[in-house]
């Protein structure tokens, strides 16, 4: 695999090219920290539309309980022992 480094330094030498005075004392994201932050709202946002439409697709609806308002079982059946 070849070294990342090189290219990542040859890209913001680019980039710090593009203006026009840079101010050494002076860090700011710049144009490639709106870049990295924009990919990450851009997924975040696809990632959540994916989860609205796998939690549409789940049906929480739960079976109707056999014990009647009393809290005795249906004939039959054991109720489970409370303590």
């Amino acid at each position: 695999m070849p070294d990342m480094s090189a290219s990542v330094s040859l890209a913001v030498t680019q980039f710090a090219t593009l203006a026009k005075e840079v101010d050494e004392d002076k860090v700011t994201p710049g144009v490639l920290g709106f870049i990295v932050f924009a990919v990450m709202a851009l997924a975040v946002w696809g990632l959540m539309k994916s989860m609205n439409r796998h939690m549409g697709k789940v049906d929480f609806e739960e079976t109707p309980d056999s014990e009647d308002a009393s809290g005795a079982g249906a004939p039959g059946k054991a109720s489970p022992a409370k303590g």
